[in-house]
């Protein structure tokens, strides 16, 4: 459903939180400590041609299905640019059993994570995270997808899905800071008639000129299950699986064979080089060249080498342009894997006040330096570690899993290839990266790309198509109906909803110490929470909180900011810190193996910063160049004049984490200390732990790390009385946006509200399941939007609820008219029985899904400690969603969305909306700038 540019799984630093797996290891005979997942899994092919993995796991009652189509934008045709993420789209429409948004409806309903499909140049895949005892409904979707899409396919799906694709390219590529500066990347990097040239998304021509005898070609070419894989991993009985794979897609009849692509990539031979303008405040370079295809030799390489020169603070990239000379805001660098060729991009943001010219020049003297002298062979096993724990990660969620196997089989015909990937990884060498380096990224062979601020070149406008009367048009059959299809699945019986619990110790200082043993993989996943954020924050020092958090890394008593960089990269974790409304935190996920090593870092730079003069005046430069990016961003303005309007300058919820400019500059060295020494304190902190250790071994550690930790007086929260602004309609101007980033606002409940369940289910209703009737009406039925969600931000003050969507410049009005007409519907009538029911259901069989990694369980327990819920909390909570009434739902919707309070905020080209939008005779109307202030 939506256009998600997965890469090779190697060649990223990927999300390390997921869902534990039963897993066999065995030791590794390099020094790393890293240990090598064997995932039993067994492969078969269908007579059909259909390739099936299983993987079967109990240790949560869910199972991820996860399908792979061997096609991509490699496959298309000139002048059907984007035309594979398109048909992504339709895949989602009716089939001839499944009516359209049945499946989507069904699915949410029985409690489905990690719903979607997505595209890449290789490939385009679907998938769904369900209740183990729903996978025969997932089957029953998918399967009707690529057997019986032709029946019933109709120009009417075509015409919509167009209008959701081209509002994506506008919120992906166009509005969105430095999108068309990418897509420029790939257009100098291949010829118009290379499938990579478009980089997935495609024109709005293309988009728009795609034909329903296109589609359906499309379909009948690439959609056959011999040109497809199935991986079924989770809590599975594999006979019943079979059974069921058999059942749903035993019968369909191959596509013709697909031959692979037959693409010449012409090499690059002299240097290209462009300037491209955009709505941005700071310039960045990007650099890339052609590189060696996905699991080739030099891709690993490569990979490493990327890591070298921008992965993490450690990085070459980072230490030169960001730390020592402060000419750059951030750093990245990456080896895309794909099949015709992979792509090695460098790109650096300049700091403000900093020129393009001058960070290339710093980017070059930095590859050539890796180039003639190599790496060291620390920065190798920095790298290696990093990647290795990033792989490892991915073996933790069922979906993620699954997803990686499915790649894995693509690209080796191995699903079960990460121990051989891991292997890949620990044989590169210092001289084989030099080699490689030297070898393809030579500056003869790359392309430049300059992104400056200026006015954009977005094309000619392409019209979009009044809406009109479609006739109804005969499909096409391709495999024989089975009446049977008709009738939905029922569920399996349901398993019981065990949610970690927790268990606590508190130290003799106050520390309190929540975990949850959980083992399987081995990794650990930390966070030291500080009950104190930025509701905490002086008035006239908004950002402080954030600020102080963000200084833990840069320097403590006996290690300095590069040095404790360096450490987190050489063993292989990640260290991050932060601050949110209600509380700061320092999160670590690492290895079991060094935990113990990683564990005392952590508790070093909560214990003992120093907020070295140096490091606060970095820190205060880039906090300054993020509040430029941000004004870049039409959703990041939204939400910060949303702040600045509902709370107003003299309460804490007023701005953001960042602050302002001014109070950043204003902000001294003692008021980071003082903020530290009052709120950074153990009888105002806990520590929460999920992962691969036993509470003996915690008590040890906990006690050894911060059983020293003083205690002290902790300073109270401001107390403040937000000043609403009296405006109902506020405009902040964006010349030239295709989209504009509408949000409806107002201010709603606490965290501890006795409202909880019946508002979750209320907002899943009205906008925050893709179900939902905001997303049915905007998205499907009127093609104004790419997404919209609605969500309450729970805080320990009443919180802000809000509805974001990104529209069309020229509905904008519709589309904010539309989102009233459905509160004020949902105000009118009680939910019918089946919307109650699917969203109470989607609140509490998706409970599971949302408890599979480390990471997200320490969150979930963190939660119970700031806002005093108790450990027993989660265990209540299905009862209580499962008890909402539709009445309660009704009740809730009046008291809180009140149309007559939502504040309307529109970021966007004004000369077009304003006159759009004073229809809805919303009054009175502000106008503000990027930072929030009344103009």
């Amino acid at each position: 459903m939506k256009s998600t540019k997965l890469l090779a799984i190697p060649a990223l630093i990927l999300s390390l939180y997921g869902a534990p797996l039963s897993l066999s290891y065995a030791a590794d005979a390099a020094a790393s400590a890293t240990v090598v997942p064997n995932i039993a899994y067994e492969k078969y092919t269908l007579p059909n041609g259909l390739e099936v993995i299983l993987v079967e796991n109990h240790k949560l009652p869910v199972t991820a299905v996860n399908i792979w189509y061997h096609v991509g934008p490699a496959n298309e045709a000139p002048g059907l640019t984007g035309f594979a993420h398109l048909f992504e789209h339709m895949m989602f429409a009716a089939t001839k059993h499944v009516p359209r948004g049945l499946a989507d409806q069904l699915l949410e309903g029985a409690g489905a994570t990690d719903s979607n499909g997505s595209t890449d140049f290789d490939r385009t895949n679907y998938f769904d995270t369900v209740p183990a005892n729903q996978l025969e409904l997932a089957l029953w979707a998918h399967s009707d997808r690529m057997g019986y899409l032709l029946d019933v396919l109709d120009q009417t799906a075509l015409t919509n899905q167009q209008d959701v694709v081209r509002n994506e390219r506008r919120q992906s590529v166009e509005n969105r800071p430095y999108g068309i500066v990418e897509e420029a990347l790939y257009h100098q990097l291949f010829p118009k008639t290379h499938p990579y040239y478009a980089s997935v998304i495609g024109s709005h021509a293309d988009i728009q000129n795609a034909k329903l005898a296109d589609i359906r070609e499309f379909f009948t070419k690439y959609y056959g299950p011999n040109n497809a894989s199935l991986v079924i991993a989770g809590d599975i009985d594999k006979a019943r699986t079979k059974e069921l794979v058999n059942k749903y897609f035993g019968s369909f009849k191959s596509s013709p064979a697909v031959a692979k692509p037959n693409v010449v990539t012409p090499p690059i031979t002299q240097e290209r080089r462009v300037v491209v303008q955009d709505h941005v405040e700071l310039p960045r370079v990007f650099m890339a060249w052609l590189t060696p295809p996905a699991f080739q030799p030099d891709d690993a390489e490569l990979s490493i080498a990327a890591q070298i020169l921008a992965g993490g603070k450690s990085s070459r990239l980072y230490k030169s342009l960001v730390y020592d000379k402060q000419i750059a805001q951030d750093v990245g660098a990456n080896q895309s894997s794909n099949a015709l060729t992979s792509v090695f991009s460098v790109d650096v943001t300049a700091r403000p006040g900093h020129k393009p010219e001058e960070i290339e020049l710093a980017m070059n003297a930095e590859l050539e330096q890796l180039r003639t002298q190599g790496p060291t062979e620390k920065e190798i096993e920095r790298a290696r570690n990093g990647i290795e724990t990033g792989m490892l990660g991915q073996v933790e969620k069922v979906g993620s899993n699954a997803n990686m196997m499915n790649q894995y089989n693509q690209y080796t015909g191995d699903p079960g290839y990460l121990a051989k990937d891991i292997e890949r990884y620990r044989k590169v060498t210092a001289a084989g990266v030099q080699r490689a380096v030297d070898t393809y990224l030579k500056n003869q062979a790359r392309v430049v790309v300059y992104g400056v601020p200026g006015t954009p070149d977005l094309g000619p406008e392409v019209p979009t198509p009044a809406p009109g009367k479609l006739k109804a048009a005969p499909g096409t059959a391709i495999n024989a109906d089975e009446a049977w299809r008709n009738k939905v699945p029922l569920a399996g019986p349901a398993p019981a909803i065990h949610l970690p619990q927790g268990k606590s110790f508190t130290l003799a200082n106050g520390l309190t110490v929540i975990y949850n043993s959980n083992p399987g993989v081995p990794l650990v996943s930390t966070q030291l929470v500080i009950k104190s954020g930025s509701g905490a924050n002086p008035l006239a020092q908004p950002g402080l909180s954030s600020f102080t958090a963000q200084l833990l890394q840069e320097g403590t008593a006996t290690r300095s900011a590069p040095q404790i960089a360096d450490e987190v990269a050489q063993l292989g974790a990640f260290l991050g810190t932060g601050s949110g409304a209600d509380a700061s935190f320092a999160q670590l996920t690492s290895l079991k193996a060094t935990f113990p090593q990683a564990l005392d870092l952590l508790a070093d730079v909560v214990q003992h910063p120093q907020f070295p003069q140096e490091e606060v005046e970095r820190q205060r430069a880039s906090r300054i160049g993020e509040l430029a990016q941000q004004r870049e961003n039409a959703g990041a303005v939204a939400a910060r004049v949303e702040a600045a309007a509902l709370y107003g300058p003299k309460h804490p919820y007023g701005n953001i984490q960042l602050g302002t400019e001014a109070a950043l500059k204003a902000t001294t060295r003692a008021d980071l200390q003082a903020f530290w020494q009052q709120h950074y304190v153990p009888n105002n902190a806990a520590l929460i732990v999920s992962g691969d250790i036993g509470e003996a071994e915690l008590k040890t550690l906990a006690e050894a790390k911060f059983g020293a930790w003083k205690a002290g007086t902790v300073a109270p929260s401001v107390n403040a009385t937000p000043q609403t602004t009296k405006a109902r309609l506020i405009l902040v101007d964006k010349p030239g946006a295709p989209q504009t980033a509408v949000r409806l606002s107002t201010i709603a409940v606490d965290r501890k509200t006795p409202d909880y369940a019946p508002l979750q289910v209320m907002n899943a209703a009205l906008g925050g399941l893709f179900t939902s009737r905001l997303s049915n009406n905007l998205r499907e039925e009127k093609g104004y939007t790419y997404g919209v969600r609605s969500q309450f931000q729970y805080r320990s003050q009443p919180g802000p609820f809000s509805i974001a969507a990104g529209v069309r410049t020229d509905v904008t009005g519709p589309a904010v008219s539309e989102t009233f007409k459905e509160i004020r519907a949902m105000i009118a009538k009680p939910l019918t029985a089946k919307e109650l029911s699917n969203a109470r259901n989607s609140q509490v069989l998706s409970l599971p899904g949302q408890f599979e990694t480390n990471a997200s369980i320490s969150a979930s327990m963190a939660n119970t400690y700031i806002y005093g819920l108790g450990l027993d909390y989660y265990s209540s909570l299905p009862q209580r969603f499962s008890s909402v009434t539709g009445k309660q739902v009704q009740e809730v919707v009046k008291k809180y969305l009140q149309p007559e309070k939502l504040i309307v905020i529109g970021v966007g080209d004004q000369a077009k909306i304003a006159p759009q939008l004073s229809r809805l005779k919303l009054a009175p109307v502000e106008v503000r700038d990027t930072e929030g202030n009344v103009k």
